[in-house]
């Protein structure tokens, strides 16, 4: 039997989750359908990590919607322990950026010197400095770049408090609902086929994660995008030994609540294989040494992997598909989900409340126009998402390597 629903969301990890709730909040009707548990995908491998600055090699339009989704989580933290009482474990004891070589000592000097002329706060300590903020630092440290903003989630939390807020503001969430197809006529978007039969709607978003671009290429839209595996694990301490998130290439450790460190992550493109591999926690466990020694006599909790959503250029894709009234992208955020999930849940709630309301996109008061551009799913050859360098967005070429961390 069909039915009908204002608005589809398509995936119940932590960008589905996030559209949803702020589609509720304006007293949308929405349906969130999820195909195995919500938020048990990249959501729930994630570290929490927001870091906004951390990676920042320029001013592009990533970094421009990840200091404003950053400055977000405060009031949201608020908002959604109030209606859910679900403390998402919002952290602000900054990060070091820590440099073990002099090639890393001079990218994180030259980083600092970018940062504060983009009006961020990050300062270059020496490794005494850096040493007297956080002891338990490996003494092969040369420096770090302390970032006092940058901070952290606890990602499954974050996830989850989402999509309750969202059922209590009158959304439906269905788990075990698996979407085969979406459903078009006349170029546009009329519903999503499901295992149960299909469902109607005016309005469908897809944000699946790493399973986005098989499901838009099933109408002809194609979003290349491929699966990261990203192996991490976590040990206990009797002792808090760290406050603030370490990181460098290769490696970050997060503290988290209870003594407990997360250690994250390596980077195995084109994977599906969620088995963690002894060759992938032997290097990582060795990177984590040579950031923390101390970490050596931590006692061992447990071992995971999860799939992060790559893009061709690096850039999710955000906003309208073209060739379909109706049909919205919101997927390929890398490592960058949580970081990003309150903006993403934002923008795409305001461009679908703007399409119900016969509002132009250049209409709207997203604050965020200026970049909306650059994360486009139109990727045809007039797209504005793809310039030539020296024209202010990221081509293919320009993004390849200037990721942001928080996975």
């Amino acid at each position: 039997m069909k039915q009908t629903k204002e608005v589809i969301i398509v995936g119940g990890g932590v960008i589905g989750a996030s559209i949803a709730y702020y589609l509720a909040k304006r007293g949308q009707s929405v349906t969130l359908l999820e195909r195995s548990r919500l938020g048990t995908e990249a959501s729930a491998a994630a570290a929490g990590m927001l870091g906004a600055q951390s990676e920042m090699e320029d001013t592009g339009p990533l970094f421009q919607w990840a200091r404003h989704s950053r400055a977000m989580f405060p009031k949201l933290s608020e908002e959604l322990k109030s209606l859910t009482g679900i403390d998402i474990g919002l952290v602000r004891e900054g990060l070091l950026n820590v440099a073990l070589s002099d090639d890393q000592e001079l990218e994180l000097r030259a980083r600092e010197k970018l940062q504060r002329a983009a009006g961020e706060r990050a300062q270059w300590l020496s490794a005494a400095a850096a040493a007297a903020l956080e002891p338990a630092l490996s003494g092969a440290t040369r420096g770090a770049l302390y970032l006092p903003d940058d901070g952290q989630v606890e990602a499954p939390l974050l996830a989850a408090a989402f999509a309750q807020a969202a059922r209590l503001l009158g959304a439906e969430v269905r788990e075990f609902a698996q979407v085969q197809a979406l459903l078009t006529e006349r170029e546009r978007v009329i519903g999503v086929m499901t295992s149960e039969g299909p469902l109607l709607s005016d309005h469908v978003i897809v944000a699946a994660g790493t399973w986005s671009g098989q499901l838009l290429a099933g109408i002809g839209a194609k979003l290349p995008m491929y699966p990261v595996k990203g192996e991490c694990f976590s040990v206990l301490t009797q002792k808090q030994e760290l406050r603030k998130t370490l990181f460098t290439l290769g490696c970050y450790i997060v503290p988290k609540a209870g003594g407990r460190l997360l250690v994250g992550a390596t980077v195995v493109p084109h994977s599906y294989d969620r088995k963690v591999s002894l060759a992938g926690l032997a290097e990582l466990m060795d990177r984590a040494r040579q950031l923390m020694p101390a970490l050596g006599a931590a006692e061992w909790e447990k071992a995971w992997s999860g799939l992060r959503p790559q893009t061709a250029d690096g850039l999710p894709y955000i906003g309208r598909v073209p060739g379909y009234g109706g049909l919205y992208a919101a997927c390929g955020h890398y490592r960058n989900g949580i970081l990003l999930s309150p903006i993403t849940g934002k923008v795409i709630a305001e461009l679908v409340l703007g399409e119900m309301a016969g509002i132009q996109q250049g209409e709207l008061e997203l604050g965020m126009e200026p970049w909306l551009d650059a994360f486009s799913p139109d990727l045809s050859a007039a797209s504005r998402r793809i310039r030539q360098q020296g024209q202010g967005l990221f081509s293919a070429t320009q993004a390849k390597g200037k990721e942001l961390q928080s996975i």
